[in-house]
């Protein structure tokens, strides 16, 4: 299970109570995660600056790093035309197949690092957010739209299927549409599961470029706390913007 997500864990506390958790295992048996929005930042991705993203892998770790690089790439420009299903499959299997796990602290130095994609591509490896957010960064240079795709904090039960035990973890969620079941991408399991499959993750709150959402209904319009306590996340999106990710 992935050791990461301090910053989440305390986090918590503030954005969902104990009883909302009740409330949503009873309503999703999962992952159904909607719609409270806290402006973060722009949602535009798509466009990257793939010849400035080289040089910076190149300067940073090498010429060995490009190997991983340039099939990243081809990832990428071979799928913009592809459905959302093959843009799932693929960039989840690359990943989870490219990437190695390492906690922060042996990868960074560090107790909680998020890096970035570029980041993950150089080291070669990295912890359960940093798999979710090379996903979600991936798909949406592929073409998926930011409003069906969700970075989901959630605590994933750990043991057998009637332990109380759990942990922090981080899963990509993807919403066909609106009120859709989504489908889940983890490192952790190879296949693509609709949530209501996934019964050991118990969601938290979720986030993208556009912002934060939190509850399990999309009507639910009670705001959630600022978004200087995802401070990781404001970081991670100007350090990757300076990298060329437009």
């Amino acid at each position: 299970m992935c050791p990461c997500l301090i910053a989440f864990d305390r986090i918590s506390y503030v954005l969902i109570n104990p009883q909302r958790v009740r409330n949503c295992i009873a309503a999703t048996a999962g992952l159904i995660v909607s719609v409270c929005l806290v402006w973060l930042s722009p949602a535009a991705y798509g466009g990257a600056d793939f010849d400035r993203l080289l040089a910076g892998i190149v300067q940073r770790w090498g010429a060995s790093a490009t190997t991983k690089f340039h099939a990243w790439q081809s990832l990428i420009q071979g799928n913009r035309t592809a459905s959302d299903a093959e843009r799932l499959k693929r960039a989840n299997d690359f990943f989870n197949r490219q990437i190695l796990f390492a906690d922060d602290t042996a990868v960074w130095g560090q107790e909680d690092y998020w890096a970035t994609p570029l980041e993950t591509l150089g080291k070669g490896s990295g912890d359960c957010e940093d798999f979710v957010i090379a996903k979600y960064f991936t798909l949406r240079e592929m073409g998926v739209e930011s409003n069906k795709l969700r970075l989901i904090y959630v605590r994933a039960r750990t043991g057998s299927s009637d332990s109380t035990a759990s942990q922090a973890h981080m899963v990509l969620a993807y919403y066909p549409k609106p009120e859709a079941e989504p489908l889940v991408l983890d490192n952790l399991i190879g296949d693509i599961r609709p949530a209501s499959r996934r019964t050991d993750l118990v969601p938290v709150f979720s986030f993208n470029s556009e912002g934060i959402f939190t509850g399990v209904s999309a009507r639910e319009t009670t705001p959630v706390a600022g978004t200087g306590r995802l401070s990781r996340w404001e970081d991670l999106l100007k350090r990757a913007r300076a990298e060329g990710f437009e």
